[in-house]
């Protein structure tokens, strides 16, 4: 079916629309379900690689708790493009600009569209430090987020990684979900003598190791390993990473970012320029489905009534 709607667009050759949404995930979607509803001219354009594609489960969303990402994101797509407006390309745009009364967005395909507002869900790139099978476990058993994959390994014996104020900051928030806890500063500590005494306090072990590898088995922790050759065994570790922006183009048409490198948006989703919108992970910190859905739907309301004051 998905396959079908994509090629039935490029049939039609239809290259206006009210609103194109950039990233095909929970939150452009969640939007294009809004404005789908709203009998708007949509064009969702989508690379096909979320950020959570190696994540088995997911978590802390109402219905959907246990389902896998890969599967809410198919049974919502078929929702989606069940309304006769909205459109789905599969495809990477390389390219936007603003004119005066649009704005024009360029594919790796070649194709030109143009549209009156654009919506940014592209999400962020986590960048992995260098620690071999450090990526292979990212969203399986190197976890990010313990309200998505806490309750799964309470109890169990939980690696952390970090230094000085987040190891520190891990260690008080993982304690919630297990007392077996061990921080790995992945080199000499920069904890204060204060953060130090508060976690041995805990009994919490600090290794100060350097990383050399995660041995695993399909992305599940077995060992760490460090440099000196030394093993140290846990169930699951928690960890967290620098990221970018995983697309260029809202900075370069213009949009602010915030100090912690997201686009800045409004509480309607709106970005620094007029007529871009942006929602979902590449905004906030809160990593998770149901905040993407919620953004998405936020923005595509709110997408919908500035046009309706534009054109009544």
């Amino acid at each position: 079916m998905l396959i079908f709607a994509a090629k039935s667009f490029i049939m039609t050759g239809k290259k206006d629309f009210d609103v194109i949404i950039i990233g095909g995930s929970y939150a452009g979607l969640s939007a294009a379900m809004a404005l789908g509803r709203s009998l708007r001219q949509v064009l969702i354009i989508d690379s096909g690689k979320p950020c959570n594609r190696q994540t088995p489960h997911s978590h802390n969303f109402l219905t959907q708790d246990g389902e896998t990402p890969l599967a809410i994101r198919n049974k919502a797509k078929a929702q989606v493009l069940n309304y006769p407006t909205v459109h789905f390309l599969e495809a990477d745009v390389i390219n936007a600009n603003k004119l005066k009364q649009c704005f024009t967005v360029e594919t790796d395909q070649g194709e030109v569209f143009f549209a009156k507002k654009i919506l940014f869900t592209t999400g962020v790139k986590d960048l992995m430090p260098a620690i071999e099978g450090f990526a292979a476990c990212w969203g399986i058993s190197v976890l990010h987020c313990p309200y998505c994959h806490g309750y799964e390994v309470h109890g169990k014996k939980i690696g952390l990684l970090g230094n000085g104020d987040v190891g520190y900051e891990f260690c008080k928030l993982i304690s919630n979900w297990s007392k077996d806890l061990v921080l790995f500063t992945n080199g000499k500590s920069t904890l204060t003598p204060e953060q130090t005494q508060k976690i041995k306090s805990k009994n919490i072990e600090i290794v100060e190791k350097e990383m050399l590898r995660l041995e695993h088995q399909q992305g599940l922790i077995q060992n760490l390993v460090f440099t000196d050759q030394s093993t140290y065994a846990i169930a699951a570790m928690f960890a967290r990473v620098a990221f970018e922006q995983h697309c260029q183009l809202p900075e370069a048409l213009g949009c602010f970012l915030t100090e912690q490198g997201f686009i800045q948006v409004d509480d309607f989703q709106k970005t620094t320029v007029p007529g871009i919108y942006a929602a979902g992970d590449n905004t906030t910190m809160f990593r998770t489905l149901s905040t993407a859905i919620a953004s998405g739907t936020k923005a595509g309301a709110v997408l919908n009534k500035e046009l309706i004051d534009e054109e009544f």
